[in-house]
């Protein structure tokens, strides 16, 4: 289990070697095993994070807009299987007729990616060409992607797909009449009681909010300076990334949608089951489900489940392990600083 003094001290090391900068936090139910705060929310001013400091969340921001999908279909407004090109009435795309929410939510509609990160494709170099603050509401990425050639045709594949998410977040905002970020705002954030959580815009002055930056170092790999963010993504959250939350709101999420605060029972046992395989790795199998991927042993045993996130100045992870009821929580202004905890922390609840 937790050696707590260990933890505390690796991640000291990692700091002081500047490949850490953000928060940790490890619960079962509402006993705290595990906190702590590291590095810098500003560099520039020498401001340091402590575990009230809002973080950019990435990728992790999908599990909101899976939530709020599945609450639209819960109410019948929605179906699994509504053909979403119809639906939002996009004629004279790339993208298949065939494509549902169901293939949204698990990465199984084929479609194109803006950035085809799984063949190398930069997130960040897409505003090498478009100003990103040309792109601040759903619709604005539309022109990044819908003209893109599939990858595979709809349910005959798993690939990640980041813009499968801008397409659930238009029929969030049809259905509701509401923008994608007001809906979660007063459907998610509100009923988690996530009351520090919200979406922020770069360009803007928040308080306790970490300001992402990676490190620059020479080719002998010494520290040479830092590297801001600020032109790496639109300055604003959207469906697919961008949430800004502390450690605990995304701790308080995990656990309302597990205790069937967000969903219907039916849908809040769909929400935390593996649907289809992604892929193999040295001991385990990759499943997706509604956003969540899960951890499973070749004997169906079900290790933990996650979601992460990934962006220049960011990284986050949310990890859940369902025999020891953990919820695992890293979060890191630095685009490498979560991964490497996220495992050591997993070594000491669930072994390699």
């Amino acid at each position: 289990m937790l050696n707590t003094a260990a933890l505390h001290k690796y991640f000291q090391d990692l700091e002081a070697r500047d490949e850490f900068s953000g928060v940790a936090l490890v619960t079962r139910g509402e006993e705290q095993l595990f906190s702590g705060a590291y590095g810098y929310a500003s560099r520039a001013w020498g401001i340091r994070n402590t575990l009230e400091t809002r973080f950019d969340t990435a990728s992790v921001t999908k599990l909101f807009t899976a939530v709020a999908t599945l609450q639209l279909v819960d109410r019948g407004d929605l179906a699994l299987g509504t053909r979403v090109i119809d639906f939002l009435g996009l004629k004279d795309t790339a993208i298949s007729g065939a494509v549902t929410v169901e293939h949204l939510l698990t990465h199984t509609s084929g479609i194109g990616d803006d950035a085809e990160e799984e063949d190398g494709e930069i997130y960040e170099n897409l505003w090498k060409t478009r100003p990103n603050y040309m792109v601040t509401e759903t619709a604005d990425f539309l022109p990044q992607f819908i003209h893109k050639p599939p990858n595979f045709p709809p349910g005959q594949g798993c690939r990640y797909c980041n813009c499968a998410f801008i397409l659930l977040g238009l029929c969030i905002e049809k259905i509701s009449g509401l923008s994608y970020r007001d809906y979660v705002r007063r459907n998610v954030f509100a009923p988690a009681g996530m009351a520090e959580s919200d979406f922020l815009r770069l360009d803007r002055v928040h308080e306790r909010t970490a300001e992402g930056s990676d490190p620059l170092r020479d080719e002998a790999g010494t520290l040479i300076g830092w590297k801001r963010n600020i032109y790496s993504y639109p300055p604003v959250g959207s469906p697919d990334s961008g949430a800004y939350v502390t450690a605990s709101d995304l701790d308080r999420f995990l656990r309302a949608a597990r205790r069937g605060s967000l969903l219907s029972p039916e849908l809040t046992a769909a929400f935390f089951a593996p649907r289809v395989h992604y892929r193999d790795r040295e001991n385990w199998e990759q499943k997706y489900g509604f956003v969540l991927w899960f951890y499973v042993k070749p004997d169906g045993t079900l290790v933990c489940c996650q979601k992460e996130g990934i962006n220049a100045g960011v990284s986050a992870v949310i990890r859940y392990f369902p025999a020891e009821d953990i919820n695992v929580v890293v979060l890191s202004n630095m685009e490498a600083g979560a991964w490497d905890p996220v495992w050591k922390v997993h070594a000491m609840i669930a072994g390699g």
